[in-house]
């Protein structure tokens, strides 16, 4: 499963790999907020249709709700709002009266163009409505772009991303980063390379997590 905004890099990804991709309503939500200026009715619309999905969302967590119970309440509830929403973008198109330079019109064609993607969440359960925790998880990268100025090479830069990247994954299955790093730098020149996938963290973590190798300072007395 793969999780993203509309960049094409990501659907070319997704294509070559075969993964199903999900993609993200609040980057969808963003071409209507910026069309407000210029078509506010028709905007104002599809931003109360995407605040209905968030509503649900809000009302899935309240509740508790996992699993296929989760599954359930978007299928009985966000559901008939996403197919409302999409009905009304081929009612707008239909109409032809915008020009394709219209904020409006790129808006519509930005979610006409990804539905099946956005479709993703309301079948599975452990897929997301938006990227926006992946975003905050990654703000350290532009907040600390001074530092990334000593990078000193393009190389250098890639793989400060390629750390920063690891690091936030692993946050995002509960795991130590430390720990996985310390325990990935040992194992990673004895590894096979045709299974290098299970040094990824959520592999990582089913595999060798229980057993992780140690810095030699772990066993250090404190």
């Amino acid at each position: 499963m793969l999780l993203s905004d509309g960049h094409h890099a990501y659907a070319h990804c997704a294509a070559k790999t075969g993964v199903t991709h999900a993609q993200c309503w609040a980057h969808t939500r963003r071409g209507f907020f910026e069309a407000q200026a210029a078509e506010p009715e028709a905007a104002a619309e599809a931003l109360a249709l995407i605040g209905e999905l968030y509503r649900i969302e809000d009302d899935i967590r309240q509740a508790g709700l996992s699993g296929e119970r989760k599954k359930d309440h978007r299928l009985a509830h966000a559901k008939p709002v996403v197919e409302r929403f999409f009905a009304r973008i081929d009612e707008r198109f239909a109409a032809q009266g915008l020009l394709p330079s219209n904020p409006l019109t790129r808006a519509l064609a930005y979610a006409r163009d990804r539905r099946f993607g956005l479709e993703v969440f309301l079948a599975d359960p452990d897929v997301p409505i938006d990227t926006n925790h992946l975003e905050r998880a990654l703000r350290v990268i532009p907040m600390g772009r001074r530092n990334w100025m000593f990078c000193w090479t393009e190389l250098g830069a890639r793989h400060v991303g390629i750390l920063q990247s690891l690091i936030v994954t692993c946050r995002l299955h509960d795991i130590n980063p430390y720990g996985y790093l310390v325990d990935v730098l040992q194992r990673v020149g004895q590894h096979p390379a045709d299974r290098v996938h299970e040094l990824t963290p959520r592999c990582w973590k089913a595999l060798f997590a229980a057993n992780p190798l140690r810095s030699p300072l772990h066993r250090q007395a404190p």
